[in-house]
């Protein structure tokens, strides 16, 4: 028996000298947690509203009182103009807008009925009726409280128009951030994976005692990852539109090309990733699970980011994926100008030109 238990404390030891696996053990629990604590929730909080109100009587007046009140609206904007609303929503900052009829306080209170559209992004089909659902709960309620005020029959009549996806298709969600989490996976996994391959088998040394430059070496390795990529590309677009009926309703040539620019900043995470660990396993588990749980949780690809928590939301900045999915959903679904998502790709470029230098960097360093 004191042999089996010295076994034991033989195992424990083992267990507790090897940080990474303590780290495995002890810590990604306590991430998953936290990550599926505050990112997943089936409410949706803090959502900026449009207001277009042409009668502003007082009437829409307690009804907006009534929508910044609760704890999921709240109102960003008063619009001027009804044109004006495909811009908000090419934006991306506002998820509502809420039109108000003409003359809405003396329809109401003389023929008792009165219209208010609710006009929600249907690129994101389960938040936009979720979102129109509680505004909708909302004026049910103030429609309660005005009959009993007023002892009388008060009909709100709420009119619900889903842009760009009028028939909430599932699709127009999960087609861009599949292809974000598909073409940052497959380039960083298989980048780092072929890399640190060289590393192990020790073939490494020899490729760089030849005459072609370092960089050269880690070109070759990148390209075949790049040319799949963009055939997973292709395949994801093709299927798209002829499968699953999803347009790419924007300029394709900026889709490409923002494609390509993601891809580039995928193969530079792969490279980054070579340079920092020493087996093929530990760069599978960086590369995929390690970068898998945020794309998910954290990119906005299924849970909205204006619902998590604020240091979440920060994190979320710094996910590649995010800029990367939020600009296809605009120019795919949406079919916005490319000056709608010059700022996604900026971040973008700006990301690719950090990740370029700092692994190029590091694997000289290392390699020297």
């Amino acid at each position: 028996m004191k042999q089996f238990y010295s076994f034991i404390k033989k195992e424990f030891l083992h267990i507790f000298r090897d940080k990474r696996t303590m780290l495995i053990l002890l810590g990604i629990p306590v991430v998953q947690i936290i990550l599926f604590g505050f990112a997943i929730t089936t409410e949706i909080k803090n959502t900026q509203v449009a207001v277009f109100d042409p009668s502003k009587d007082a009437i829409t007046q307690r009804i907006k009182e009534r929508i910044e009140a609760s704890d999921y609206f709240t109102i960003a904007e008063e619009l001027t103009d009804f044109e004006s609303i495909n811009d908000v929503f090419k934006d991306g900052k506002i998820g509502l807008v809420l039109v108000f009829s003409e003359a809405f306080a003396d329809n109401l209170l003389h023929t008792g009925d009165a219209a208010i559209q609710l006009i929600a992004d249907g690129t994101e089909p389960n938040q936009a009726s979720t979102l129109t659902n509680y505004a909708m709960g909302i004026l049910s309620s103030f429609q309660h409280e005005l009959m009993q005020q007023n002892q009388g029959a008060f009909l709100i009549v709420p009119e619900i128009k889903m842009l760009y996806n009028p028939q909430l298709k599932s699709a127009y969600s999960f087609v861009p951030g599949v292809m974000g989490m598909v073409l940052i996976l497959i380039c960083a996994m298989m980048t780092s994976i072929a890399i640190v391959r060289e590393k192990e088998m020790g073939t490494m040394e020899v490729l760089l005692s030849s005459p072609v430059k370092p960089i050269y070496i880690i070109l070759a390795k990148a390209v075949p990852y790049f040319t799949l990529s963009i055939i997973n590309l292709a395949s994801i677009l093709l299927l798209s539109v002829f499968v699953l009926d999803v347009p790419v309703a924007g300029n394709l040539i900026w889709l490409i090309l923002l494609s390509f620019l993601f891809i580039f900043l995928a193969l530079s995470i792969g490279l980054l990733i070579s340079t920092i660990v020493e087996s093929q396993l530990a760069a599978m588990l960086a590369s995929g699970m390690v970068m898998m749980l945020p794309i998910i949780l954290l990119s906005g690809m299924i849970f909205p980011i204006d619902s998590m928590h604020r240091i979440l939301q920060w994190i979320s900045a710094i996910i590649p994926a995010r800029w990367y999915i939020n600009a296809v959903r605009k120019l795919m679904i949406q079919g916005v100008e490319v000056q709608f998502v010059a700022k996604e790709f900026l971040i973008l470029s700006g990301m690719t030109l950090f990740l370029i230098v700092a692994s190029l960097k590091k694997f000289k360093t290392r390699l020297n």
